[in-house]
Formats: structure tokens, sequence, C-alpha cells
């Protein structure tokens, strides 16, 4: 009698477990945004490429040289990117893989500053004008100013020189083939 009771137990387990995934998959399934099938662009989005050269022009305004050293960025050079630290020589520069990064989708770009002798440094503390104010910190003002958000400001991964405008679109999003609009503003 036990075995029989206990195939019984596990008949009527499955049964419950069944009802429970048949009434919750559809749910699930409204809840999850429709796969669209959009190419990743390839590009800068339109309002990033005209802030970024804002941004430059604004700088320039200000006597700071400033340098993007990165814009739209490939999956493959993001998971180049990713491997540095890891697999790769160097240190850890992303926790971000291909597709994982706002640069893959043309949201993203990177900065530096240019030295008068022509070198390209990541100096945080350099006042190259002379104003008494970091060079740096004067490049995020002017760009949070433009919509900007910057990942010096994450509390997960400190990302110094990056700029991006996600336009309220998560990375699952993006992933999902969201796009924000081209006449989109932020």
């Amino acid at each position: 009698m036990k075995p029989l009771s206990n195939f019984l137990s596990f008949v009527l387990f499955l049964a419950i477990i069944g009802t429970v995934v048949y009434l919750l998959f559809p749910r699930i399934d409204e809840a999850l945004p429709p796969f669209e099938d959009v190419p990743v662009p390839s590009e800068l989005h339109p309002v990033v490429e005209e802030r970024r050269d804002r941004l430059v022009q604004l700088a320039e305004e200000k006597g700071i040289d400033l340098v993007i050293t990165e814009g739209h960025r490939s999956e493959e050079r993001q998971d180049a990117l990713y491997e540095q630290g890891r697999s790769n020589d160097g240190r850890v520069v992303t926790n971000a893989r291909a597709g994982e990064s706002y640069h893959n989708y043309g949201l993203a770009i990177d900065f530096a500053l240019r030295t008068e002798n022509g070198e390209v440094v990541w100096d945080m503390n350099r006042d190259g004008n002379g104003n008494g104010e970091s060079d740096w910190m004067e490049v995020v003002a002017i760009a949070k100013d433009l919509g900007f958000e910057w990942g010096g400001d994450w509390s997960n991964f400190k990302d110094y020189p990056h700029l991006q405008m996600d336009f309220g679109l998560s990375i699952r999003e993006l992933q999902w083939g969201k796009r924000p609009e081209v006449a989109e503003q932020e």
C-alpha cells in the first residue's frame, strides 16, 4: 500500500506543479516585452552625437581640450574590452559583455583630456585651464547639463570616462529590440 500511496502523492504533486505553471506561464509571457528583430545600431544615436559635439565645443570655450576616446562600440570590441583584466592582460575596464553596454546601442561616449603637448590623459585632478577647478569635473558638469549620465556617479562600478543617454531604456529593453526615437530629446 505504501508504494501506491507514494506514487499517488507524486502524481498529485506533478499535477499541482503543472497547473501552477500552466496558469502562470501566460502571465509571465505577457510581462516580457515582445522581442523585435531590430538591427543593433552601428553609429551614435543622432541626439547623442549632437550633444557630444556640443560638449566638446562648450569644453573648448572653457579652455579644456576634450578628446572623445570611444563612441559607438561593436560587440566584438565590447567583448575584447570585457576580456581585458580577465583572460587578457591589463586591468578590468568594464563589467559589460557584448550587448550589455550602452556603447553597443550608440548611446554612450567615453572621454579624456589632451595636454598642451598633445598627450591624452585621464587625470581627474588636472586644472589645465588654470581656473582652480578640475577640468574633468568641469566636463562632467557640462555633460550633465546636456542630459548625459556620468559613470562616476554609479555605486557598483565607477566608470569615470563614461557618459551615456539611456532615453529611459534599460539594457534589457535595448536587447529586446526597443530603440529610442530619433526625435526624442532629453
